[in-house]
């Protein structure tokens, strides 16, 4: 399999012409047979030091998108993928050759992406899907998000000193929903089952996946906070990993050798599942056997909004934060935002205002409905938000009533987008939550402990406090654009905080400015979080200085602002798949 990057500007495109041209089974071929000779450039410009360049300083990331990648829309008939790893998007396709759906492919994405990124996803983490199955017109969600362990409550931290949820420590290691969700979506709406995806994973956890630039400038920002054990599992020599080098992980390869043979009961009640009990006791942590095999997902109603042009908007309820992008859109709305052009510093400033408004809202609302009652629809009503959206105004800015920043920064994720010809589309998204998660791992298998929890704050009575067996706030929200014509996007953002925000931007980009899907994502970003308003490089000084003169603080941040999957399954039965630049993946037609 190939490793293909942000620093070989030249092999993206060809690889993007091989995949839009001629007949879709001639594209398949021609791409796995030039996989060796692209991974034999990978690393022959690794040794000559152009892609050395990046992994020296890092200093293109810094550009937010990189000026010299220009990335395409990819067609296809049969069947449409997106993810950030050309390897995990390759596994996807391979799983439509061998008579797979887009519910499989996307399983067989997902597996493979904790080799490639393991500092944004992993086996022990959290998945969200939304899936519209060729049987149906509905769009069906599923929570596979873990809760916290039976013994640990708010009261046991608060004794300890804590005010805040600590973000590194034993405690924000809630319970892993993944493998528990993947064997659901499996079972009930694929075609190839659990045990035959987990082969190709098992190769790459062997055999090794070659580090892309992105991974490996995202590797070396996290591996900060590994434990001892950690650094044995994930760093290659003593360091992390540079582009073109060879990650293995042979632990991992039992572990998926166990779930193909015995399911997700082999993860949840076997000896790995002891492996990460005594680890997690071992650094202090409160979780039982009896945790792990009460896991289960959850299949919830999605929440949705009718668009001005027809179309309508799908996210999941909370735990997520889906409810706040559907504000943030209907806002844009409201605000007429395309009144301004695509690139001015008034659109910029109108989004940081809304955002300060809906994210207001999450963070004083959101948390576990099992364990408080929230309104859907007060948040999505015409007058509260038209009400909302007085408040803004182009010459001074909204002082923003946030009684909780939930998380000072961005966080990792990995978020997979799939369509077939039968109908099915999926949006999938999977996390590990911080970089690298916890910084913690399994002390026999290396499986990396995400830290979720630390998405529950420690106030008494919030809606989100901590509590046994709840489901921490999470960020990350996969997400399913119908359009009036019977078209379907499933889409998504990575990002952390960025995704709620970037949903919004993104639609506006397609409906508000009529971009196309590539465009929409490569188009830049702002954001704002926290007191500051994020500018990738995209945009020049004069936008800078007019933002600055209403009373923005800037940031330029060092790295770019999120990532972004997309496919859109056409009505005319044409799938077009984009992949993010900001990342090191594709989309590919099949």
């Amino acid at each position: 399999m190939i490793a293909l990057g942000l620093g070989m500007n030249f092999i993206k495109p060809f690889i993007s012409f091989i995949i839009s041209k001629g007949s879709t089974h001639v594209r398949t071929s021609q791409f796995k047979r030039m996989a060796p000779l692209l991974l034999a450039i990978t690393l022959t410009l690794t040794s000559c030091g152009m892609v050395n360049k990046i992994s020296d300083d890092f200093s293109e990331f810094s550009k937010g998108l990189r000026a010299d990648l220009e990335a395409d829309n990819s067609v296809g008939f049969l069947g449409g993928l997106a993810t950030d790893e050309p390897s995990a998007t390759i596994a996807g396709q391979d799983a439509l050759e061998a008579g797979g759906n887009a519910v499989d492919a996307a399983i067989a994405m997902a597996l493979v992406l904790p080799l490639c990124e393991p500092q944004s996803t992993g086996l022990f983490g959290d998945v969200f899907a939304l899936i519209q199955p060729s049987e149906t017109d509905e769009i069906i969600g599923i929570n596979g998000s873990g809760k916290s362990p039976s013994n640990l409550n708010a009261d046991f931290l608060r004794s300890k000193g804590h005010i805040h949820m600590p973000n590194l420590d034993v405690s924000t290691i809630t319970l892993p929903g993944a493998i528990a969700l993947f064997e659901e979506l499996a079972n009930k709406f694929g075609k190839l089952g659990l045990s035959e995806l987990c082969s190709e994973p098992i190769k790459y956890a062997e055999e090794g996946v070659v580090v892309s630039p992105r991974v490996s400038f995202d590797w070396y920002q996290g591996c900060e906070n590994f434990s001892s054990k950690t650094k044995e599992f994930y760093l290659i020599n003593g360091k992390a990993p540079k582009p073109g080098d060879i990650f293995r992980a042979p632990g991992q390869a039992e572990v998926f050798r166990k779930i193909s043979s015995e399911g997700a009961k082999g993860f949840y009640q076997s000896e790995i599942t002891e492996d990460f009990v005594n680890s997690l006791q071992k650094l202090g942590g409160l979780h039982t056997l009896e945790d792990f095999e009460n896991i289960d997902v959850e299949y919830v109603n999605p929440v949705s909004l009718s668009l001005k042009d027809g179309s309508e908007l799908f996210e999941l309820p909370p735990n997520g934060q889906g409810v706040t992008a559907l504000m943030m859109r209907r806002l844009t709305e409201i605000c007429n935002l395309n009144k301004f052009s695509e690139a001015s510093f008034e659109r910029v400033h109108v989004e940081a205002e809304i955002a300060k408004l809906a994210y207001s809202a999450r963070d004083k609302f959101i948390g576990d409905p099992h364990f408080s009652e929230i309104n859907h629809k007060f948040f999505l009503d015409d007058t509260f938000l038209e009400n909302l959206a007085n408040k803004i105004s182009m010459d001074k800015l909204i002082e923003p009533k946030v009684t909780h920043n939930l998380f000072e920064k961005s966080k990792d994720t990995v978020l997979i987008t799939s369509a077939d010809k039968e109908g099915n589309s999926i949006s999938l998204i999977f996390s590990i939550f911080d970089p690298f998660g916890s910084g913690l791992c399994s002390e026999r298998f290396g499986l990396i402990f995400h830290n979720r929890g630390a998405g529950f704050v420690l106030e008494k009575d919030h809606p989100n406090e901590l509590k046994a067996g709840k489901r921490p706030f999470h960020t990350i929200i996969p997400a399913i654009l119908k359009e009036k014509n019977g078209s379907l996007m499933p889409f998504g953002v990575m990002g952390g905080q960025y995704q709620a925000n970037g949903h919004a931007r993104i639609l506006s980009n397609i409906l508000d400015y009529k971009m196309d899907l590539q465009q929409s994502l490569n188009f830049q970003r702002s954001f704002y979080f926290n007191g500051y308003l994020s500018l990738e490089e995209g945009y020049g000084p004069e936008v800078e200085e007019n933002l600055a003169k209403i009373g923005h603080k800037i940031d330029r941040p060092k790295k770019p602002i999120g990532g972004a999957q997309l496919v859109k399954y056409d009505s005319s039965g044409i799938m077009i798949g984009a992949s993010d630049p900001r990342k090191d993946g594709c989309a590919l037609g099949f």
